[in-house]
């Protein structure tokens, strides 16, 4: 067992000399923040974010294998994500998420979306649509006989979006938190309309069983014709959710010269699922004068109005989960002008304010702005969800804040949690206390969360992990982590009711931990028993980690039990089992104790729901160990045989697994696109070799992310890829569940973080010399509030408090690939030595 230095700890082995050098650099420091923080509020930080990275896959002009991201307008968090929602062949399950796609036919441009999702499509409504006709072949139910193909390239910025369509109209859009902007400019010579769908959504044209579906509406024009209200519901989607009720509040700055409602026959007013994707031939509406209801078979409803007298229209429209006045009041408030541009200022100074000054670097004209653009659009796409809704839920009134699409914590937990806690403590605390509180009212934390349900769980119930993520770095503040605990032990200990999803017949997907019932007496999840074995093996083993984590300070006498159940992972590692010349690997077990000789290390298949292992494969599982990688280490054979296996993963052409549309580039067995392996190049700071960590991860991040629109390895995963790359720049790792953090090299000489709502975490890269292909890049050394520093890691409250009070830490960088470090290796907090035997 490796041992921790006491320099490692809070505080503890500091000596006075140390801490006059710490109280003199903070205050260093403290001079600096005082002397430019105000300069820093007026920089717009915002220019240099691109929001179509990551719009495109592999082939050029397609959604088709991209990161399935939010174009639109937004603000951080922001309830209403105002964009355009098209339909575009080739498509898979998730090109459609966020709306966008580059030459997909625009059906609606609607206030609702996640962004970088790769399930099935949720959202997309209520919707407008400007049209030029609505005679003739054009019919109001039928999307397809007016949907439009855009003209020239689509324009975005933080805070604006414009796009032109082959009618002629251009679009222009801005948002605030809860209202969207609309201006339309039509062509002279052509008519004008609007047409107000509340029946539309994004389509899943795939796959049935997660396909969202109208189940009613209702729309009211109000007397002065410019003013429509209603509500619309949508049910289904990614998480088979329950109908999401949406209440609308529109006006136009020009009353109409005409308005009409209308209703017609929903052809399909249930789940697609084991029905035809068909429909009945499709009726026209009916024209039902200032109003217009579903009525029992949820007829879809909308509205059309058309103007002879102007060529702008403008359109401003709130929405709120909880009534139409409360949609009318953010339409007023939010919404005070019409004007575009006064909202789109207002969007970047929020963003500028509240997001991009949060980290500070160089952006005079010398600075590298391919890398200004990288950072600054990563803190962007990490910014879009989950959803702040506070005020807005419609399902329990409680004095907690409350947060939605969370989508899903199997993909946030890995990194970007703890880069929140860092940069935004105050959304970040609102988060958790969301998260608890939906336990206290719905009996369980989500995995995965949208439209005000939960589902879907990829592997463990990994709310575990953020909870102990905080937990281990002190943040309390009106958490009541009483009940916080209550909540991931119940995790660990209650096996959730099967709610018989389709895609995997042995388990519950909404919520808790399908595979209790093995994981309890087995130690491990069987692969005769349970879907998902390997994954889940190394997943529940993570969260229980957790569990014991939070249990050291809320109920002591439970630590150990989950401390050794997080060593379960253990009982799935087969030392006979054997792949491309290494031994010793986590393997699907069965019931009886005995391994799956035949199963494939490198391939996993689907690598999906039903599947052994969950988008990833034995070879990678078998890293995934963060809270005790030296047992990893000794059961791969020590550390010689450790770093040759984790060599070889970075090796081109080993791949075993067809990745797909998402993967397309990538032939090596670690996938930077995929969250298990986000870990993985680091993992040679637990050999004292950091610059090995430093020379792969930098050698993904080039390879893999690029300021153009296929500009990440595929799906965003709610900005977790993007975030993965902004710790890279900073120059640091997180290791989930604890409170460490590895060192490894900046890609700016100097960065400025507010941490802890007001403090300066400052970064300094002495001697970073990397243009035009140097590699003046590894560490030589590094220095933590004047402290010189012999280890590659270091935790949250070391040196004075260097996450909590701020602090300066200073690399000296060069060009020789150098083990700088000669102190212990990166804790194992979690380790545990099983008998792992030989192999059944």
């Amino acid at each position: 067992m490796r041992r921790r230095s006491h320099c490692s700890t809070t505080g503890r082995g500091i000596q006075t000399s140390q801490i006059d050098l710490i109280m003199r650099t903070l205050t260093r420091l403290s001079i600096l923040t005082s002397l430019g923080f105000a300069a820093a509020q007026d920089v717009d930080y915002a220019q240099f974010v691109n929001p179509f990275i990551g719009s495109e896959g592999a082939i050029p002009g397609y959604a088709y294998g991209g990161g399935d991201v939010f174009v639109g307008v937004t603000v951080p968090f922001g309830m209403v994500k105002l964009g355009l929602d098209t339909y575009e062949e080739p498509i898979n399950q998730s090109a459609l998420n966020g709306g966008w796609t580059p030459q997909g036919y625009v059906t609606g441009i609607s206030l609702m979306h996640e962004s970088g999702t790769g399930g099935g499509p949720k959202y997309g409504f209520p919707a407008q649509m400007p049209l030029t006709s609505i005679d003739g072949e054009v019919n109001l139910l039928d999307n397809r006989t007016y949907w439009q193909k855009r003209k020239g390239e689509d324009v975005a910025s933080v805070g604006y979006f414009r796009t032109k369509y082959e009618s002629g109209v251009t679009v222009e859009l801005s948002a605030t938190r809860h209202a969207g902007l609309y201006h339309y400019t039509y062509p002279t010579t052509s008519e004008k309309h609007v047409l107000v769908d509340f029946s539309h959504y994004l389509p899943h044209p795939t796959r049935s069983w997660d396909s969202q579906f109208y189940t009613g509406g209702e729309i009211e024009i109000r007397p002065n014709s410019s003013t429509y209200t209603g509500y619309t519901s949508i049910a289904g989607g990614w998480c088979i959710g329950a109908p999401v009720t949406v209440y609308v509040c529109g006006e136009f700055d020009t009353p109409p010269n005409e308005a009409r409602a209308f209703k017609g026959k929903n052809t399909f007013p249930v789940s697609r699922h084991f029905r035809s994707f068909n429909n009945a031939t499709t009726p026209s509406p009916t024209f039902t004068g200032n109003n217009a209801r579903s009525g029992p078979l949820n007829d879809r409803v909308g509205a059309v109005f058309s103007w002879t007298n102007v060529i702008e229209v403008k359109s401003r429209v709130g929405i709120s989960f909880m009534s139409v006045d409360k949609a009318c009041a953010y339409k007023d408030a939010q919404l005070s002008t019409w004007s575009i541009n006064d909202t789109m200022q207002a969007a970047r100074d929020e963003w500028n304010r509240d997001v991009f000054s949060k980290i500070q670097v160089d952006i005079s004209e010398s600075a590298n702005k391919t890398r200004l653009a990288l950072l600054y659009s990563s803190l962007y796409f990490m910014h879009l969800i989950p959803s702040e809704r506070i005020g807005e839920n419609p399902l329990w009134e409680s004095e907690e804040p409350y947060w939605d699409d969370f989508y899903t914590m199997w993909d946030l937990f890995r990194n970007q949690v703890s880069l929140w806690h860092l940069i935004q403590p105050s959304y970040y605390e609102s988060m958790l206390r969301a998260l608890i509180d939906i336990f206290r009212r719905e009996g369980w934390m989500p995995d995965g969360r949208s439209g005000n349900y939960n589902g879907l769980v990829q592997g463990g119930s990994n709310a575990d992990n953020v909870l102990a993520d905080a937990y281990v770095k002190g943040l309390r503040g009106n958490i009541n982590w009483t009940e916080g605990y209550a909540a991931v032990k119940k995790n660990a200990e209650v096996l959730p009711y099967f709610d018989e999803n389709p895609v995997d017949p042995q388990g519950s997907l909404k919520e808790g931990r399908s595979a209790l019932d093995d994981w309890i007496p087995l130690g491990y999840v069987s692969a005769d028993r349970n879907s998902r074995a390997v994954s889940k093996t190394v997943e529940y083993s993570l969260n229980d980690f957790a569990v014991s984590q939070i249990a050291a300070g809320e109920a002591p006498g439970d630590r150990d039990l989950y401390l050794q159940r997080s060593a379960g992972w253990q009982l799935s590692w087969d030392p006979d089992a054997t792949a491309r010349n290494f031994k010793g690997f986590v393997m699907p077990r069965f019931a009886n104790g005995t391994f799956d000789k035949n199963y494939n290390i490198t391939n996993c298949g689907d690598c999906n729901w039903a599947d052994e292992s969950y988008e990833g494969t034995a070879f990678e599982y078998s890293f995934v160990i963060p809270h005790d990688v030296a047992r990893v280490i000794d059961l791969m054979g020590g550390p010689g045989h450790f770093e040759s296996r984790l060599d070889y993963v970075f090796q081109p052409n080993t791949s075993g697994v067809d990745l797909g549309v998402n993967g397309l580039g990538i032939t090596t067995i670690n996938n930077v696109a995929n969250e298990p392996d986000f870990q993985t190049p680091y993992l040679y700071n637990y050999l004292n070799k950091q610059w090995k960590s430093v020379e792969r991860s930098r050698q993904l991040a080039n390879d893999f992310y690029f300021n153009n629109n296929n500009g990440i390895p595929g799906n965003s995963d709610a900005g977790a890829l993007n975030c993965w790359l902004v710790w890279q720049m900073l120059g640091l790792y997180p290791i989930v569940t604890t409170p460490v953090y590895l060192l490894e090299s900046p890609w700016f000489p100097d960065i400025n973080i507010t941490v802890n709502h007001d403090k300066t975490l400052r970064i300094r890269a002495e001697g970073l010399d990397d243009g035009d292909g140097r590699q003046g890049y590894y560490v030589q050394g590094a220095t933590i509030n004047g402290q010189e520093w012999d280890k590659n890691w270091f935790e949250h409250e070391d040196a004075g408090g260097i996450m909590t009070e701020g602090g300066e830490i200073v690399f000296r960088l060069g060009s020789e690939q150098k083990a700088w470090e000669t102190g212990d290796v990166p804790p194992s907090p979690g380790h545990i030595e099983l008998d792992v035997g030989n192999g059944m």
